[in-house]
């Protein structure tokens, strides 16, 4: 790993916030990375990923080469390889034969060539993006309201709203420097917010009112609303006349049932429903942000529709404070979004389907073989595969294998196609068991090129490592391709400055305001030294579009769309009757190809969890940390519970992060079935009828390690990185009578004359101990137990390749008075547990979440813990 620059200015690769950062290098090589105070975004604030990346950039799980059938070869014949399979069957089956899976990982520079080569010369528009599964439904109903895909708002809006309304968004966990933002707006000026989510987030806990709705019930509560807003003189007539389209129509469809019928049908109680009304008409300063919990849905277009009718109706948009504001999940979802990242959108926020359009298009690329026709979307595309029509599928920086709704029969699909083509940094992952093609990609902090933020902000991604072994930029392997296959005149890029000026002239041609994305502002920029911008600069209000109407419809009119509820495609039943809802945690990103390398990042959730209503758990007959088999149709998964009463009896959650790298069975999206929007093709991830049953097993394991075990023998596990190896939670169908023997022989990876062994079992109460090291120094440490291990994990986690001299107290699990246990984690970036919290609660005379701050150092970073930390103080401290 070589550093090219001491200081350097880049984009975090995590969530759509887009938030600046500076790498820095010192003498020694040792990578920095903070917050960039100049940045829109974040003005140096950074998350706990974020604030981890330079623990992620080592190189022993990257892909280094190219790998042909399983060796590795040359750039020369890889390409020769994939140009010569695209040609063939193409030749033979037509371009719809071929197709490509892109992802939100990529830079808008890779993005842009990729679809200019499938649409544009393959002549095929199979080519979605797994934003597909997160922000779809979002692009639809943009354009069904504003006649096309367009962002209204700033991040500064959630700044200046006197009400924040949050939908489907765990903002303190997801987008925690946005969140941030809010809290510190809230303090100022006594922002107002809301939370519209079937569980009880983190978010929740700074929420003025929390609504724990009915999952997939949100058109009903946005529907009443509007209903609301019209009966009591909240309209605001003038702009409705003006601006908008469909309010009379709108209006008529509306089923208009009482408060207590809402009540109801979303699980909400009355009260809590006319104090929502109430707020969001008591100012025009309002903002809605919704996230997934609104696009991942049968009905996502429509919810997203139904929330944006209440802003039109009251001609609260495109103005400071205000307005709907959708929040993306990937780094550059928006720059896909812009250059035409999904199957059924062209370049430029163009249209496929558009004459005109496609007349731009073809000029600007000289295409000789443009599709006139939209694509496969995602599920479909893989639908196609398996059943045969799609023989060449390429696949960039994404992990369908376990993302995919119905991940198992998406794997059947990749198992069977002639020929899959995976272009990824990592040597593992679950999609890349299936590639004939294996091409090495540049990673984060190697990569050159620009992303854009939720709010429009496009900033550069720079290069700041020497890209190792043979890795190369996603956008030169399509280029590459597309040169052997004929096509080398429209595909000559010496650098991503190329793309970029091709990618801004495009936005400009015949435009004259008839499109919203025009970056010709951006025309005479510096490509390496551009800083931070929001697109729309020609539009009034500080960047935002729509406060004056101007609307990308024929008549210039916003849209109001008749939304009628209807409930998800899947309902529970006796066999069924749980509701699974999947989303993320706070520290880990996607299927963790990245945060997995960062051990802080583990501390505070280490493992996959599903999270039951205590009276749930109880009823089913299983206790804490014991293993439930969760299933569906389409799947099945192991995953130890974990009681709370934060969300509805009835509902489950498990995070969507771990996979067959990292756990047995914990693929969450093996159970999603493809239950689709008719509208956007988005696939519903928030409403999955499951079946929870208790798993018998004999007893249950903690292992730590300076290698990673065998897992081959273990019904369940779970494995992650410590600072000094890995850790390992497992459960066995036996008990291992003979426990060191068992360790040495079939679990453990570590063999030698000299390594000692200490233990103690109890074969009567399921219980064995044992310690195995090398001289004085700790090399493993085990427990087995009839119940889940409960001993002080961060203590031991940092014996590991130690010396030590209390074997009993290692035996025991529990540290000395000298050594006390910090408890599960609870901020990340400074490593605080929770007994360290509770203690300084008790001992030091803390009483707020800024005195924690002051004396831990806890929640002064990121600030996403700080709405744990307020539940500890809350229950732990002197007041309480």
């Amino acid at each position: 790993m070589t550093l090219l620059a001491t200081s350097v200015k880049t984009t975090c690769p995590y969530c759509g916030v887009g938030c600046g950062l500076v790498a820095q290098s010192d003498p020694q090589g040792n990578i920095e990375i903070t917050g960039d105070v100049d940045h829109p975004a974040n003005f140096g604030r950074v998350c706990s990923k974020g604030a981890a990346l330079a623990e992620t950039l080592s190189l022993d799980d990257r892909q280094l080469q190219p790998v042909v059938d399983g060796k590795s070869t040359s750039w020369e014949i890889a390409l020769r390889r994939i140009a010569d399979k695209f040609n063939e069957s193409i030749e033979t089956y037509g371009p719809e034969s071929v197709g490509m899976y892109v992802s939100g990982q990529l830079l808008t520079e890779d993005y842009y060539v990729a679809n200019k080569f499938m649409k544009g010369f393959v002549g095929s528009a199979n080519i979605d993006t797994n934003s597909r599964l997160c922000m779809a439904s979002t692009v639809a109903g943009h354009k069904r309201a504003f006649g096309s895909d367009t962002v209204p708002g700033r991040y500064e809006d959630l700044e200046l709203a006197d009400v924040v309304v949050l939908v489907g968004s765990n903002l303190a966990w997801c987008h925690p420097v946005l969140h941030q933002r809010l809290l510190a707006a809230r303090e100022e000026r006594g922002t107002e917010i809301v939370v519209i989510d079937p569980r009880h987030t983190s978010t929740c806990d700074e929420a003025d009112l929390h609504l724990p709705i009915k999952p997939g019930t949100d058109v009903v509560l946005w529907n009443a609303l509007l209903g609301y807003l019209v009966e009591n003189g909240f309209v605001d007539e003038c702009y409705v006349a003006s601006h908008v389209n469909g309010f009379d129509t709108t209006i008529a469809a509306l089923d208009q049932p009482s408060i207590d019928d809402v009540a109801k049908m979303t699980g909400l109680s009355a009260t809590d429903i006319r104090c929502f009304f109430a707020m969001f008409s008591a100012t025009n300063n309002v903002v809605t942000v919704f996230s997934q919990g609104v696009n991942q849905s049968t009905a996502g277009t429509d919810k997203v529709n139904a929330i944006i009718n209440c802003h039109l109706a009251t001609g609260r948009l495109g103005k400071p404070g205000m307005g709907p504001f959708s929040v993306t999940g990937q780094p550059n979802a928006m720059g896909g979004r812009e250059v035409g990242g999904m199957a059924n959108m062209l370049a430029a926020h163009m249209e496929i389907r558009n004459e005109t359009h496609r007349e731009i298009v073809q000029e600007h690329w000289d295409a000789s073989n443009l599709v006139t026709d939209d694509g496969l979307k995602a599920v479909d595309m893989f639908q196609a595969v398996r059943d045969g029509r799609i023989k060449v599928l390429w696949i960039m920086a994404t992990n369908p294998a376990a993302s995919m709704p119905e991940a198992l029969s998406v794997r059947e699909a990749l198992e069977i196609c002639p020929c899959v083509i995976v272009s990824d940094v990592v040597t593992e992952n679950d999609t890349l068991a299936y590639a004939d093609v294996q091409l090495p990609s540049q990673a984060w902090g190697e990569k050159d090129g620009t992303v854009t933020n939720s709010e429009r902000c496009v900033s550069r991604q720079r290069t700041f490592l020497d890209p190792p072994g043979e890795t190369r930029p996603d956008w030169w392997q399509i280029a590459e391709v597309a040169k052997l296959m004929g096509h080398e005149r429209s595909f000559q890029y010496d650098s991503p400055a190329d793309i970029w000026a091709e990618h801004i002239e495009l936005t400009t041609l015949r435009n004259d305001g008839q499109r919203d994305l025009d970056l010709s502002f951006l025309r005479d920029a510096d490509y390496e030294s551009l800083s931070p911008q929001v697109w729309g600069s020609t539009c009034e209000s500080g960047n935002r579009f729509f406060g004056n109407g101007g609307f990308y419809t024929a008549n210039q009119k916003a849209n109001m769309v008749p939304t009628l509820y209807c409930p998800p495609a899947d309902q529970p039943t006796q066999d069924r009757p749980f509701q699974l809802i999947t989303g993320r945690v706070r520290d880990q990103w996607h299927t963790m190809t990245r945060t997995a390398k960062a051990p802080r990042l583990l501390t505070h959730v280490g493992g996959p969890t599903l999270t039951m209503h205590s009276a749930d758990i109880k009823a089913i007959g299983l206790a804490d940390g014991q293993i439930a088999r969760v299933s569906t149709d389409h799947g099945t998964v192991h995953l130890p519970v974990e009681s709370s009463t934060r969300l509805r009896e009835g509902n489950v959650f498990a995070n969507i992060h771990w996979n067959d790298q990292y756990s047995s069975q914990a693929c969450i999206d093996t159970l999603v079935p493809a239950n689709l929007d008719p509208i956007s093709g988005q696939p519903e991830f928030k409403a999955v009828p499951v079946t929870v049953e208790p798993i018998k097993n004999r007893c249950f394991g903690y292992f730590l390690s300076t290698e990673k075990p065998n897992l081959d023998d273990l019904f369940y596990w779970s494995a992650n990185r410590t600072d000094a190896g890995w850790q390992v939670d497992f459960a066995l169908t036996f008990f291992p009578s003979d426990f060191s023997d068992w360790l040495a022989s079939t679990f453990s990876r570590l063999q030698g004359d000299d390594i000692e062994a200490f233990d103690y079992v109890d074969s009567s109460r399921g219980d064995a101990r044992c310690i195995r090291t090398r001289g004085d120094q700790v090399l493993e440490i085990a427990f087995i137990s009839s119940s889940p291990v409960s001993v002080s994990r961060d203590w031991l986690r940092g014996l590991i390749a130690e010396e030590f001299d209390d074997t009993f107290g290692v035996l025991a699990g529990i540290p000395a008075e000298s050594n006390k246990d910090k408890g599960k984690i609870v901020c990340a970036c400074e490593s605080v547990g929770e007994n360290e919290v509770i203690s300084a609660l008790s001992d030091t005379g803390c009483a707020t979440v800024h005195d924690l701050g002051k004396v831990l150092g806890a929640g002064t970073n990121c600030g996403s813990c700080r709405p744990e930390l307020r539940r500890l103080v809350e229950e732990f401290g002197v007041a309480a």
